[in-house]
């Protein structure tokens, strides 16, 4: 594990407050001079912004450069994609604007499976404590400037939870749930290898749905945020709230279906819907 640095000169479509609070990581916090500090797998960077410079600093135990580009995905190409959702309608257009900044990471496997069983039915701070409660007992400290961090704990770790010591650190209902999937990995019921290698979104979708506590909506976000499938349009009561509004007009929102908004989506904004839900989303819930 070595200390590193990386600057990115000239990066576009890069906001640390879209990216970093837009709902699709639980790990990154801000700090006073207004740059965040995360865990990500086995290291811990802190990322500030400097003009059109981008600084990540950290101890990472593989190339900080490798990492970065991987998990910021900077390989794509966000201003195309912006403009051809700009394109869509006026109302994407302001929101895209509004989260110019948003990249979709891409987030460890086992930790986002894990991390959206728990925010099922929760709110993002609390989400946040679990997280790091169970960090702080299962996973490996690693100490950057002075501070303590925690690494979010592989199955083997985690594993070692009884639904006991899971309800102790706060998860509720979730707890039998989480317990439950880490058992199916463990016994390997489904494997992560075979999720990163299913090609098939709806097959990938039925695969993320047998785990114990992952409906539609999380197996999309698990989808969108580990495995960058751009096509899945997760549905929560905001993003249903936006498009109904938007394009439904029906009085009573809960009555319409996930399914009809899917559809939506998919005729709308075809194989960039994940992205559009981002824009969506962030500026419903944020503005």
């Amino acid at each position: 594990m070595t200390e590193q640095k990386y600057i990115l000169e000239n990066c576009k479509s890069f906001e640390l407050k879209d990216i970093f609070d837009c709902g699709q990581c639980f790990r990154w916090n801000e700090e006073e001079d207004k740059s965040y500090t995360g865990v990500i797998k086995n290291g811990v960077l802190n990322v500030r912004k400097d003009k059109e410079k981008i600084i990540f600093e950290g101890v990472l135990d593989k190339n900080i450069k490798d990492v970065c580009e991987s998990y910021f995905d900077l390989e794509t190409n966000y201003e195309d994609i912006k403009e051809k959702l700009s394109n869509i309608d006026e109302y994407l257009k302001q929101s895209v604007e509004y989260g110019k900044g948003i990249r979709i990471l891409k987030q460890d496997l086992w930790e986002t499976i894990i991390s959206f069983i728990i925010s099922a039915n929760n709110n993002i701070p609390r989400i946040k404590g679990i997280i790091e409660r169970i960090s702080k007992k299962y996973g490996n400290k690693i100490i950057y400037k002075d501070k303590e961090y925690y690494t979010f704990p592989d199955m083997h770790a985690l594993g070692k939870a009884s639904v006991q010591n899971l309800r102790d650190l706060g998860l509720g209902f979730r707890d039998k749930r989480v317990y439950d999937t880490t058992k199916m990995f463990l016994e390997n019921e489904i494997t992560l290898q075979e999720l990163e290698e299913e090609k098939d979104v709806k097959l990938l979708r039925e695969k993320l749905m047998s785990l114990p506590g992952v409906g539609e909506k999380v197996a999309d976000c698990i989808m969108l945020f580990a495995l960058k499938k751009f096509s899945v349009f997760p549905v929560d009561v905001w993003v249903r709230r936006v498009m109904n509004e938007l394009y439904i007009k029906e009085e009573d929102e809960t009555k319409v279906s996930k399914e009809f908004l899917q559809q939506l989506a998919k005729e709308k904004y075809k194989d960039l819907a994940g992205l559009a839900q981002q824009y969506l989303f962030y500026q419903r819930r944020n503005a």
